[in-house]
């Protein structure tokens, strides 16, 4: 028996697996609109499936334009009729109201979105769910305090109707992202959640019912793209908020030019996550495996590329080729699983074709060696070595579990590596100096950069990136006012 293998014989886990009682999940869901439930105006549906099983959980409303005109004519009146005449102080109770209903619920929520999306239950119930509510909490706190949000600006005003349009990665928490501002600043909203990942979206939606929220404030628009498109495209919408593809947002960008809509774009990322020959490398190698691994790689800030010093690229190999062997693989529902279910089979062949043009160019892969199950969407934990800084998998966003290890000599070639890519949302960088950690975060183009730690989020720190990887940030008083007409 080879030592990766007793090692991963020595983490054998009992199963502990998350009940789904506290889930209710309808057989059909219409369209959230004024405040009513409504199917959609042809009566077209979808299925959403869990990526596990690959078992329909629901079928979903599926938006035409004219359900996005619906929307948005509702938002509007919710707009002149409600939102924007209440008292700032109002508009608090009701986003912290929210926040309240979503958190006596987490429970619910994040089981929810383990069965939509395929992320471990743990990564749901610690991460997801509480940066959810920590948005709406914190946002709730500004909605009566805006004028000291804003420079020179005695009585900000907000921008009407805002169109948010939301990943499958993270559904729940960036929607808490973009409805939380929104609301706050005294916007209404129209959000388009993931094709893929429907249904806490729709959950919130009753937690906004729940919550007593004055109709049209909050309307949920399920769909594919076009949908997403007819909205961006409205032109009685104020604001688009997009998060996804830089494909799509550069379609986005293209359709919004010439038009007086606000834009901001969150979008994909190639992140550096740079260790120098004087980092902790038993952290390191925890930091590299959440940056790359959580959430299967479904982030994109995902350090996925790993510029490793000289002096150190062999023992830091050898150690994550150990660590790889000890990652659970498995049930999503599971509470010992590391690595979940891939959301979607288009998802799953991505990242296949990418590992393929890998080893076709010349890395070396090294890969988890696990047998899926037969059913759902899976891909093992990988990385690559011997990777040239020209080869695809070192400079197209993969969105999985695959990372690609290159090295480097000076601080200064790290920089210059880590900057030679079309992408700037985040990069990370790992040192026992502070002042190596500081001269290299003050020359990386990138939106953030994480030292000797890795995706740590917090509502009060702006987040979003440079270049390809969009413009625009989200949380913080940045990205407060965006909301805000100034």
């Amino acid at each position: 028996m080879s030592r990766a293998t007793e090692n991963a014989a020595a983490f054998a886990y009992a199963p502990s697996l998350e009940s789904t009682a506290p889930v209710a999940i309808r057989e059909r869901y219409g369209l959230f609109i004024g405040g009513e439930w409504a199917p959609a105006a042809d009566d077209r549906t979808f299925a959403t499936i869990n990526p596990a099983t690959e078992e329909t959980l629901a079928l979903v409303a599926h938006g035409s334009a004219a359900d996005v005109d619906r929307a948005v004519r509702a938002a509007r009146r919710g707009y002149e009729k409600y939102w924007r005449k209440l008292r700032p102080a109002e508009r608090a109770k009701y986003v912290y109201r929210i926040a309240r209903v979503l958190s006596e619920r987490a429970r619910e929520f994040a089981i929810l979105e383990t069965l939509d999306g395929g992320k471990p239950i743990r990564e749901s119930r610690d991460f997801d769910l509480p940066q959810a509510t920590a948005h709406f909490f914190y946002h709730a706190g500004w909605a009566d305090k805006l004028a000291w949000a804003v420079d020179g600006a005695e009585r900000p005003r907000p921008l009407g109707v805002v169109g948010a349009i939301v990943p499958w990665n993270f559904p729940l928490m960036i929607a808490a992202w973009k409805i939380a501002p929104a609301l706050a600043c005294g916007n209404t909203v129209v959000l388009k959640p993931a094709e893929t990942t429907p249904l806490t979206a729709l959950a919130l939606a009753g937690v906004c019912a729940e919550a007593d929220l004055p109709p049209g404030v909050v309307n949920v628009v399920t769909g594919d793209g076009a949908t997403g498109a007819a909205l961006v495209e409205h032109p009685d919408v104020d604001k688009i908020s997009f998060t996804g593809s830089t494909e799509v947002g550069k379609g986005i960008r293209r359709a919004t030019a010439g038009t007086p809509k606000r834009l901001g774009l969150e979008l994909g990322g190639k992140s550096a996550f740079i260790v120098f020959d004087d980092a902790p490398l038993d952290q390191t190698i925890e930091g590299i495996v959440s940056a790359i691994f959580f959430n299967a790689g479904h982030v994109c800030c995902a350090g996925s590329r790993l510029l490793l010093q000289e002096s150190i690229a062999e023992d830091v190999t050898d150690r994550l080729r150990l660590r790889l062997a000890s990652l659970r693989h498995g049930d999503p529902l599971d509470k010992n699983t590391d690595i979940g279910a891939i959301n979607s089979r288009a998802q799953r062949d991505k990242i296949a074709e990418l590992v393929r043009s890998g080893i076709e160019e010349g890395a070396t892969l090294v890969q988890h060696d696990w047998t899926p199950p037969e059913r759902g969407f899976w891909y093992p934990a990988s990385f690559f070595t011997n990777v040239q800084p020209t080869y695809r998998i070192a400079r197209e966003e993969i969105f999985g579990p695959v990372l690609s290890i290159l090295t480097f000599r000076t601080p200064d070639e790290a920089i210059e590596r880590a900057n030679n890519i079309p992408y700037g949302l985040s990069a990370g960088v790992w040192s026992s100096s502070g002042a190596l950690s500081m001269y290299v975060a003050e020359r990386l183009s990138a939106g953030v950069v994480w030292c000797n730690t890795f995706n740590r989020f917090d509502p009060s720190s702006p987040f979003g990136g440079y270049k390809e990887s969009g413009f625009g940030r989200e949380g913080g008083l940045t990205g407060l006012r965006a909301y805000l007409e100034t």
